[in-house]
């Protein structure tokens, strides 16, 4: 068995994906190892048991999650080292990826602990390969910040980016964030809204940036969300004298070099360096 101890040489910390919805998506490798490890660390135990009971794993879990990992990780890593094996699981799909677990994997591998990944579910590729964009390349943003300039720079990114985006949203900011994107200027991007993927009520939405906005705006959704956006389209080469004509412009309306930056990635097309010399030009 994977999990089983070994006299004199480390445990291993497994990381394994679980179901985002339809219980069926669950391997028989992650079954085994579940059953082998000395314990399973769980974001929410009684959701995970739940889990576990239906594939009659009777391993005992343990509460790991975002307010006690700091207290509680120097003493797994010692079990782990000790010969013990663990398992990290999330609630739904691929720990780590905006879940907690990232400051056990790191300190385990310090440690010498091998880390061994039991790949399964995961929210970000059932809706990228079903959003009918480009999968070639993308970037994952996670949950949005929920306010100020940090989230005002991640819109920013996300504008500017020239392939997939994808990204969390809690359902009731859904409308707003798709709202904010428009108005920064990716509403006429291709966008995909998946909801509830995996589960009864699956729904994959398709449209604009600015008509999905007005869509979820007027009809706030239910479950899990994730939202895919197609990048921008390449520019046309602009010359280095008409980007300074234009970081002049938006200067003298009194936009800060900050936004200047913003609006000549987004709008032109320049580089961020070149955004950054011309937007701080005196």
């Amino acid at each position: 068995m994977e999990g089983d101890v070994t006299d004199g040489a480390p445990g291993t910390l497994f990381v394994v994906s679980t179901p985002i919805g339809n219980m069926g998506d669950f391997s028989f490798r992650a079954v085994e190892v579940l059953k082998g490890v000395s314990a399973v660390l769980a974001e929410d135990t009684r959701h995970t048991r739940h889990l576990l009971d239906r594939y009659d794993i009777d391993t005992r879990t343990v509460s790991y999650h975002e307010h006690n990992e700091a207290r509680t990780t120097p003493a797994l890593v010692a079990r782990l080292t000790a010969g013990e094996s663990l398992a990290l699981v999330s609630d739904a799909g691929t720990p780590l990826l905006s879940d907690p677990g990232a400051r056990l994997v790191s300190a385990a591998l310090d440690a010498g602990v091998t880390v061994s990944p039991v790949p399964g579910a995961s929210a970000i590729l059932a809706a990228l390969v079903a959003s009918g964009l480009s999968t070639e390349r993308f970037t994952f943003f996670g949950f949005l910040p929920r306010k100020g300039e940090a989230r005002r720079r991640v819109v920013s990114d996300i504008v500017a980016l020239r392939h997939v985006a994808v990204l969390f949203e809690s359902p009731a900011r859904v409308g707003h964030t798709l709202a904010e994107l428009a108005e920064a200027g990716a509403g006429d991007r291709a966008t995909v809204v998946a909801r509830e993927l995996t589960k009864q009520f699956e729904e994959l939405r398709r449209g604009t940036v600015a008509a999905l906005a007005a869509y979820y705006l007027g009809t706030p959704p239910r479950g899990e969300i994730v939202i895919v956006i197609d990048g921008a389209a390449a520019p046309a080469d602009v010359s280095d004298a008409e980007l300074r004509t234009r970081a002049s412009e938006l200067r003298a309306a009194g936009h800060d070099a900050r936004e200047v930056m913003r609006v000549l990635i987004a709008d032109l097309g320049a580089s961020r360096n070149q955004a950054y010399r011309l937007a701080h030009e005196p």
